[in-house]
């Protein structure tokens, strides 16, 4: 599951990971939440013969994907993530998977570790630095007024073995080498792009331990990204058996006043 994710890079180096040719300003933001705006890049159209760069628009979208076919959108849950393995098989992501791929830009994204009764936050973020590209679906739904909103959803995949013990999910990570690939809705169908649907290699993340600040989304300033201790539970010892004491002996009154 991914539900927190951020985006610290400036646009120009997000458009120079992403070959795009431009990209509007936008400011750091360090705790990207559900239904929150969320950048995602698509395939254009074909560009002019002799373009070095590929054809890539970036779109802002709605985190949490509607499908066309809705017609109450507040009877379906949020729909922020869709699992890699079944998308293909579900009607409310197989349209998207088929005709609708993309790339989300991302500087990190927060997971939650349960320990005893406790979630405990943790920023994963690239370990070389830099931004990773989070493998995304697109949809644009019609409200019966007319009115068009686009929305969308992070691809996840079973996590990494280093990430595992922190949660058994994370996003879907496309790498450089295959940007084209998953954006080619065209001539590649979702089983072409299967392999692209798998767990990272370790590694390719740090995971540095943070505070709750994270868990509030009106927190959106770097010190949620901030290193803490974390402290040791409390290791309760087992008593050391107690040997029981020897009966008294019977008192013959020897020692008796009385």
């Amino acid at each position: 599951m991914c539900g927190r994710f951020t985006l610290t890079a400036t646009p120009d180096q997000v458009a120079l990971f992403m070959a795009l040719v431009e990209l509007e300003d936008f400011p750091a933001r360090y705790n990207i939440a559900p239904t929150q705006p969320i950048l995602m890049v698509i395939a254009g159209e074909a560009r002019e013969p002799g373009s070095n760069l590929p054809d890539r628009r970036a779109l802002l979208v709605r985190w949490g994907l509607i499908p066309r076919w809705a017609k109450d959108p507040k009877s379906l849950p949020l729909l922020i993530n869709a699992r890699s393995e079944t998308a293909e098989e579900r009607g409310t992501f197989k349209a998207a998977l088929r005709h609708r791929r993309a790339l989300i830009p991302a500087s990190g994204f927060y997971e939650w570790k349960t320990v005893g009764k406790e979630k405990r936050p943790f920023f994963l973020k690239p370990r070389d630095g830099g931004i990773v590209a989070f493998a995304g679906l697109m949809e644009t739904y019609a409200d019966p007024n007319g009115s068009e909103i686009d929305t969308g959803a992070i691809l996840t995949t079973a996590a990494s073995a280093d990430i595992a013990g922190i949660h058994d999910r994370m996003p879907v990570v496309v790498h450089p080498q295959d940007f084209a690939r998953w954006l080619d809705c065209r001539r590649l169908e979702p089983r072409d792009v299967a392999d692209i649907m798998r767990p990272p290699e370790p590694g390719l993340f740090d995971a540095i331990p943070v505070s709750d600040l994270v868990n509030k989304v009106v927190n959106v300033g770097p010190e949620i990204q901030e290193r803490i201790v974390i402290e040791a539970l409390p290791v309760v010892e087992t008593p050391k058996s107690v040997k029981p004491r020897p009966p008294a002996k019977k008192d013959d009154g020897q020692f008796s006043l009385f």
